[in-house]
């Protein structure tokens, strides 16, 4: 255009043609830079209406944490770490704007922020990254990693998981020349400053909103979790508690919630009309147990409300119940946890009680026999003499009548205990070696008390060799000296075994002997 032999008229023309050109693509920059100025007003609006968003919810939590902790103080604990990480990275960028703009007098003039020079001299130098630029990509991977490690392994958030990594990445990217290029070098190295100031408020935009999304998936889980089908029971509801014989059953199988963290904040009860106080029941794993007596024979009426606070208000949840106290009891429910006879030298465990009659309301007695606790008893017959003991057992109603009854046990001697060699008895058949390391045991056969014994001593014969006496369990070198004399097939014996059990008070009969037939 400016080549050749032009008239000083077209070369004119030509010039202003130019300069028409250059005012275009000034105002066109002019109008990016304002479009990029009110983009960055937008995102300034909407992330201060997300933040509130998000202090809603955080004092909402506050509130439900403090009505129902065993449920929501995980999630709160949750929530303010969540908090934490995305405040002070919200703060860090708010802080780097401002520094950006301290120079500009108005910072709504975007037409005059088209230079890049804060940015380029803090964070780079050449083609390095100076501190300040470093400490940027550090805010972001602090970010990142620790909104992963806070959501990790909980059941959902892996997609919430993947669009943090992603949002939050810090790895190079390919550039127009599919060359791969720093991500701080490719998203601020010579920008305008409206449009770094854009980006970031862009990324404070992520940051709230990844923390609304990690909150609203946080309690969504806690709810789900909540009203899941593994939380649930079965329960029977009957329109009354007793029937006859000859009646139709008209009870109904219906599903009950169970949840230790649920739990009344108030409770107000009646039984047959009278209100029960605080130490007439208590609140266990989101359940209220009644600690009441049974009253008289008949039906009993449970009535009230349980008051439940929710969102700073109060729930009532009526209740209403029956149960009905059973008809006198005429016999006694005895038996040995064990067999049907008694043991002398050990403490026999027993099981005594009255159907229908707590069992504080049982008296049980007889010679040697002491309780434990409830309905269990142990019985000691090592002083009794004869074969047989007798237990009376006696039941209060709650009108104060008795109802007796009584049992015959068997008094039996403990069982003739069997010497062993490494567990086998009888006639066994063992190496020489082997016979040496073993150990020298004993045990009742067939027995159903634990009773583990305990040898002390025994005699040892080989053939031909005199009989050797033994202290503690195993050979000692005289046996040992003796065995090696012993010819292969001999038959060694151990007998007298002198053998000792924990808490037995009497004296073990004679422990039978044991036979090795020796194979070396």
């Amino acid at each position: 255009m400016a080549g050749g032999n032009l008239s000083p008229r077209q070369k004119m023309i030509n010039l202003m043609y130019l300069i028409f050109i250059a005012m275009l693509a000034l105002n066109m920059s002019k109008e990016v830079l304002s479009a990029f100025g009110l983009m960055n007003e937008k995102l300034t609006v909407s992330n201060e209406a997300t933040e509130e968003r998000n202090n809603n919810f955080l004092a909402s939590l506050e509130l439900k944490a403090e009505e129902q902790p065993e449920k929501f103080k995980p999630l709160k604990a949750k929530a303010e770490k969540l908090d934490k990480l995305a405040s002070d990275f919200d703060a860090y960028l708010a802080d780097l704007k401002s520094k950006m703009t301290a120079k500009i007098d108005n910072p709504t003039d975007y037409e005059i922020m088209d230079k890049g020079d804060y940015l380029d001299q803090n964070f780079f130098k050449g083609d390095k990254i100076k501190p300040d630029g470093e400490e940027f990509l550090n805010q972001m991977r602090t970010f990142r990693e620790g909104v992963v490690d806070l959501l990790k392994g909980q059941p959902g958030m892996e997609p919430v998981i993947d669009d943090v990594k992603k949002k939050f990445s810090t790895d190079d990217v390919k550039n127009r020349d599919n060359r791969p290029q720093g991500w701080l070098d490719y998203h601020f190295k010579g920008f305008p400053l409206v449009a770094s100031l854009t980006k970031m408020t862009q990324l404070q935009a992520d940051i709230k909103t990844t923390e609304s999304e990690v909150l609203s998936n946080m309690l969504q889980g806690t709810l789900s979790s909540e009203v899941s089908m593994t939380n649930y029971t079965t329960l029977m509801e009957t329109s009354k508690s007793a029937y006859f014989n000859g009646e139709q059953f008209d009870g109904q199988i219906v599903l009950g919630r169970k949840d230790a963290s649920t739990k009344p904040s108030r409770v107000e009860l009646t039984l047959d009309g009278r209100k029960l106080t605080e130490n007439q029941y208590s609140i266990e794993d989101g359940k209220v147990k009644l600690k009441v007596g049974t009253g008289g024979v008949g039906e009993h009426t449970i009535e009230g409300k349980l008051i439940f606070a929710q969102d700073g208000e109060e729930i009532e949840v009526p209740v209403k119940s029956s149960f009905a106290t059973v008809a006198k009891p005429n016999a006694a429910t005895i038996s040995a946890d064990k067999m049907n006879v008694v043991y002398r030298g050990v403490k026999n465990p027993m099981t005594i009680s009255f159907a229908g009659i707590p069992d504080n309301k049982v008296n049980a007695s007889a010679q040697g026999l002491s309780g434990v606790g409830g309905s269990r008893y142990i019985m000691d017959a090592t002083n009794i003499k004869g074969r047989e003991v007798t237990i009376n057992v006696t039941g209060t109603l709650p009108d104060g009548g008795k109802v007796t009854d009584n049992a015959k046990f068997r008094i039996k001697d403990l069982p003739k205990p069997t010497g062993t060699v490494r567990g086998e008895d009888g006639a066994i058949k063992m190496q020489r070696q082997s016979l040496e390391k073993s150990s020298i045991g004993a045990k009742f056969e067939d027995f159903d008390f634990e009773l583990p014994l305990r040898v002390t001593g025994f005699k040892f014969k080989v053939p031909g060799q005199p009989t050797i006496d033994v202290n503690g369990n195993k050979l000692d070198s005289r046996a040992k000296s003796a065995l090696r004399k012993a010819k292969r097939g001999s038959g060694v014996q151990i007998f007298d075994i002198e053998a000792k059990a924990s808490g037995v008070s009497v004296i073990l009969k004679k422990v039978s002997p044991v036979f090795v037939e020796l194979t070396n």
